[in-house]
């Protein structure tokens, strides 16, 4: 003797229900997923800037001499 029957209309509710369920799960990996490759890309684009921005001397410094003071008597 059961208790409660289950329509057709609301098995068809339960099972529309899960599907859009399944879906947002789906849909929310895929962004997540984009939007981690975005993060990504955005950081190797500033890796790339600051690699442009780094100053690079013409030449390479002269040794530097020390410097003698001249000894005076007196």
């Amino acid at each position: 003797m059961p208790i409660a029957k289950i329509t057709g209309q609301g098995l068809a509710a339960i099972g529309l229900s899960v599907a859009l369920l399944w879906a947002c799960l789906i849909g929310e990996r895929v962004i997540l997923d984009r939007s981690y490759a975005a993060r990504a890309e955005v950081m190797r684009e500033l890796r790339r800037m600051q690699m442009r921005q780094r100053v690079q001397p013409a030449s390479a410094p002269a040794p530097v001499r020390p410097h003698r003071n001249p000894v005076t008597l007196g």
